[in-house]
Order: structure tokens, then sequence, then C-alpha cells
């Protein structure tokens, strides 16, 4: 069965402030230049071509029309293989999220298969070819829709035996304590409201001061002690310190704009 459906970007990441490259003594930005590695001289973009390097220095080169022909084998296509319980995927293989929409014609197909995996509990484990890559990904339900989760291979990700952690005792009234601590910071929900980029807003502010005309000092702050602290004493005084902290508050945050992630569409197949 074949389920059409449109890609949408499932979040709008806040990009990390950037600062650009300015000449000092007439405010004016720096422009870069495009330079041959070999002749030192300045490339003209109408003269440059994208290239693979075969072996070391050696460059078989592309056409824009060969570009495209090698990424002529996409299928933008998802084609479920398997189903699985969602507890079956490790987290450390989540990595980029899209929400998938319908599409025309697939509204009552969209809907069955979304109905048939919140029924079993379960989740599809598909492939996904695009841009010259095929893709794993998993799709499951959320609310009255589907999701697709890219994950990545085995061989993208680390192992954690090879993460060096060194072996500890921790003594049972230690433990007993520390298990307080989390309970007692537990929530029932999450709440994304509750957290906002702190630092972002910080920097934001320090430079509306300097575009008014300000200049701006940061007080330098006390280097961390690294010091052996006893660590039933430090528990101890976090719980006193949790006791005394007022619950978080709610912080109204206005929901983000949903843009199509470009033209991307895509057919769900199982």
């Amino acid at each position: 069965m074949s389920i059409p459906v449109k890609l949408y970007s499932a979040a709008e990441s806040q990009s990390a402030l950037s600062f650009n490259q300015v000449h000092k003594k007439d405010g004016a930005r720096i422009k870069q230049q495009l330079v041959s590695s070999r002749s030192g001289e300045v490339v003209p973009r109408e003269e440059i071509v994208k290239g693979y390097e075969f072996a070391k220095g050696q460059y078989v080169l592309f056409e824009p029309a060969e570009l495209k022909a090698l990424e002529a084998a996409a299928t933008h296509t998802i084609d479920i293989v398997e189903f699985l319980k969602a507890e079956q995927i490790e987290r450390q293989y989540l990595d980029k999220v899209y929400y998938l929409g319908t599409d025309k014609g697939g509204a009552r197909a969209y809907k069955l298969l979304a109905l048939a995996l919140n029924e079993t509990g379960r989740i599809g484990i598909g492939k996904y070819a695009a841009r010259g890559k095929q893709y794993l990904v998993m799709v499951r339900p959320m609310s009255n829709g589907l999701v697709m989760e890219q994950l990545h291979y085995p061989d993208e990700l680390r192992a954690f035996g090879e993460v060096p952690i060194e072996d500890a005792t921790v003594k049972p009234a230690e433990l007993k304590l520390a298990t307080q601590l989390i309970e007692q910071a537990a929530s029932d929900k999450f709440e994304p409201g509750n957290y906002r980029d702190e630092v972002r807003e910080r920097m934001l502010a320090l430079i509306q001061r300097k575009v008014e005309g300000e200049d701006i000092t940061i007080a330098p702050s006390a280097e961390p002690e690294h010091k052996i602290v006893d660590i039933m004493e430090a528990l101890k005084a976090s719980l006193a310190a949790g006791n005394s902290r007022k619950p978080a508050q709610q912080v109204e945050k206005k929901p983000a704009k949903q843009k199509p992630a470009g033209k991307k569409r895509a057919a769900v197949a199982k």
C-alpha cells in the first residue's frame, strides 16, 4: 500500500549568534575570495565545478547535469520493511525528526496506518533515499498523525565501550540520599515551556547595549575549585537547598510557525 505524504520540519533550531569579520579601519565587511591551491590565482565562480577525490590530490570532475544524474537515484519513498515496538530502538540511534502530513489522495490510507500503529503499539522501520543517500528511518504515530524519525546507521555511532569509565564504590547511604534528591526534583510531566535559552537572551541584551553605544564588560568569574568533596555532605546540602527552592514558573511561549520542508514529498509504502 502506498500513502502519499509531505515532509515538514519538526523544529526550527535557534542557531548560535554569528559575528562577521569586519575591517576595523573602515567598518566594512571582509570579503572572501576563492583561490586555486595550486596557482594561487583567484578563481571566478563560473569556472568552479564539483569534484570527487578518488586518490590523493586527484579529482574526477562533474558538471551540474551529471550531479543531477547522480541524485536521480533518490526514490522519495519511505519503504517500511518491518514493525517493532518503539522501546526496541535505543535513543542513541535517533537523529532528526520530520512531521508527515497528508498529500493529495492519501488521507484515508494515512489515517489507517496511524490508527493501526496506535492500535498495535508498534512503529515502522524503513528506508528513504534522497540527495544521494539512503536514510534509515522510523515512522511512528503522534497525536492523530505520523512522524518520521531519521536514524543513525550502526557504523555512524561510536561504541559506548570505547568511553573510559573509572570504577568506584558507592555506599548504600550515599545511594539513598541521591535517590531522595532525584525524587525531590522529580516531575510527573515534561513542560518544555519552563525552559529557554538564557545564554542567548543574555548575549542579545549585551549586543543591544553595544548597538546603543554602551561599552560592555564582563565581570571576571571565579575559577571553579577542583577539590575532593565529601559526597554525603554535598548530598545533604543539595537536599536542604532543594527544600527551600521555589517551584519553576511556567514560561509562556508562542508556538513556532511551521514551514514545509522545502518541496519534499514522499510516499510511505508498506
